[in-house]
């Protein structure tokens, strides 16, 4: 059976920014409350009154990782280098029997090309190839009888080097796609690996979120 509690925490969880708010202490709580009693009363079906939330609410403890923030603020300006890579273009195909096979055409022809830019993530129906805007007509022509469902183009990448205990830190890529978002940055793809971290973004987008993680280092 759901209680106030159940209803407050479900509603707080589903609003990051809020629920971070509420744990640095810089909410006005009566005023949420009143904000929260409509729907409150709408999930338990009947009539609750905004004291009760009020309750719930200075009871109600968020995740370690929100209030955690002096060792995610040293893990944050402790990030390396941010660099960026321009003229890229993305592809997603559908997996099939024949795809691994026209990648390792793809991986013959770049073998000795040590700065182009290449991930391939291979998910579980669909794989992405993102490659600099040179070989693309080469990929074009290599998944010619593959299922190429979106090709992107005009796309840039900005890769951040982690501290190596960023594995441990809960709640450190929050922070960043947090950041973007205020800042209204769409993500075309997100990529990582243990100690680095990619987003790739549209060109129109570059500087703006270049400066968005230079400002969160700082």
């Amino acid at each position: 059976m759901k209680t106030i509690a159940n209803c407050v925490e479900e509603l707080l969880v589903g609003q990051p920014y809020l629920e971070e708010a509420l744990a640095r202490n810089i909410i006005n709580y009566s005023a949420l409350a009143e904000e929260l009693t409509q729907p409150v009363s709408e999930m338990l079906k009947k009539t609750v009154k905004s004291g009760a939330i009020m309750m719930a609410l200075r009871r109600y403890k968020p995740p370690t990782a929100l209030s955690n923030t002096n060792k995610i603020s040293k893990a944050i300006k402790s990030l390396g280098d941010i660099t960026v890579r321009s003229g890229l273009v993305d592809f997603t195909v559908v997996n099939s029997n024949t795809l691994i096979h026209n990648h390792v055409k793809l991986l013959e022809k770049i073998k000795e090309k040590t700065k182009l830019f290449y991930t391939f993530t291979r998910g579980i129906h669909e794989s992405n190839i993102i490659i600099s805007n040179d070989l693309k007509a080469f990929v074009i022509a290599h998944l010619e009888n593959e299922n190429c469902i979106a090709m992107q183009d005009n796309l840039s990448a900005i890769s951040l080097d982690l501290p190596e205990e960023n594995s441990r830190i809960s709640g450190l890529y929050y922070h960043f796609f947090k950041r973007l978002a205020w800042d209204g940055i769409p993500l075309y793809e997100v990529l990582s690996t243990t100690n680095e971290f990619t987003i790739l973004i549209e060109d129109a987008y570059v500087d703006k979120a270049f400066s968005a993680i230079k400002k969160m280092k700082q």
